[in-house]
């Protein structure tokens, strides 16, 4: 008699399938290959969830959203050194367009529809005050330093920084991001931690043992390899697809950086679902945070190594739309309750954000 399998078979076989489907050459056979990378993309990402969530009921919040966040940012960041020291035109405003992307689709987009969907279906929903202010402190100040100062700098023409400039800025979101991760893990995990729900049954669950934990970790990292992977694949034809439209090549970043953040995207909207409220901000401000936090630093190492320049400072246009997504998050989250009031707002945010990509 065969053991029973400790996890779903289709979280485990679909991630292997995908990686095996990566390297076979099934970009030839046209369209019917391309269907077949997206359908295993798709999969992978929802392994990847099913996983990020046996991780988080063993280790317990604030850890579990923290693995899954700091998982796809290691693995965002892997992606875009690989395409800077790879060269080709743009690579300079690569990391800056993929991080000014990945916030704002998780400030107005990700966060958007959560506070939409939860507050429809619970009318009204709480969180920690105190668990939400610590991260957007934190964020606020990292992504003026980082996106929005460089801007206003005179030592060098242009929104880049000198060598120094980057090494210090650099430095700065380290130990603002190392802060955070100390007050969110250590010092004050409780702000972090959601109300008790006993109307939720996954919470009184008995948590995985041991070694099913490690099994999904390993497999949680190899979804999220083959997710960025099959993502990177896929740009030539999402491309193709976005310039047939008549669109701007700007959004390919967009629609990548999407794909990257999905699987925390559906982790923070199936937690919504279930009243936890405090657990689906915890992933989008912790992945927000870690996202800008550790790509800075990786890449300004890459460019003083190199030697490659990098530009930072964000346009106008774009400074605009993300001062807008800060204060109206924060003014959103600053009572401890949301309703779909917030989550349309900050959707409209996103949909502004979109359009005037394509219509600049």
């Amino acid at each position: 008699m065969l053991k029973k399998l400790p996890l779903p078979l289709w979280t485990i076989a679909l991630p292997i399938l995908a990686w095996l489907a990566y390297f076979l050459p099934l970009n030839g056979i046209g369209g019917f290959g391309t269907a077949i990378l997206v359908v295993l993309l798709i999969g992978s990402v929802l392994a990847a969830v099913h996983h990020a969530e046996v991780v988080a009921h063993k280790v317990g919040e604030p850890f579990g959203t923290l693995i899954l966040a700091l998982a796809v940012t290691t693995i965002e960041v892997a992606l875009i050194v690989s395409l800077m020291l790879t060269g080709g035109p743009g690579t300079e405003e690569l990391a800056r367009d993929t991080v000014f992307a990945a916030v704002m689709i998780i400030l107005t987009g990700m966060i958007g529809i959560c506070l939409l969907v939860g507050g429809v279906k619970f009318n009204q929903q709480g969180f920690s005050f105190d668990g939400v202010k610590a991260p957007l402190v934190a964020l606020t100040a990292i992504l003026m330093l980082t996106l929005v100062l460089p801007n206003f700098t005179t030592s060098v023409d242009g929104p880049s920084y000198t060598k120094a400039q980057l090494i210090f800025v650099s430095l700065i979101s380290l130990v603002i991001y190392g802060t955070f991760i100390l007050v969110q893990t250590v010092r004050h995990r409780d702000f972090f931690l959601p109300p008790v729900n006993t109307a939720d049954e996954d919470a009184h669950a008995a948590p995985p043992t041991k070694s099913t934990a490690l099994f999904s970790m390993l497999l949680l990292l190899t979804c999220l390899g083959i997710v960025v992977l099959l993502a990177k694949a896929l740009a030539p034809d999402i491309e193709n697809a976005i310039v047939n439209a008549g669109a701007p090549k700007s959004l390919v970043g967009v629609v990548i950086a999407a794909v990257v953040l999905l699987p925390e995207g559906i982790a923070a909207l199936n937690a919504v679902r279930k009243n936890r409220l405090q657990t689906s901000l915890n992933l989008a401000l912790g992945s927000a945070l870690a996202t800008i936090g550790l790509t800075i630093p990786a890449v300004a190492i890459v460019s003083i190594i190199s030697g490659l320049n990098i530009t930072l400072g964000i346009d106008t246009k774009s400074m605009v739309l993300l001062l807008l997504a800060q204060f109206i998050l924060m003014l959103s989250l600053g009572s401890g309750k949301t309703n779909i009031l917030q989550g349309v707002v900050l959707l409209t945010i996103f949909a502004a954000y979109l359009f005037t990509i394509v219509a600049p």
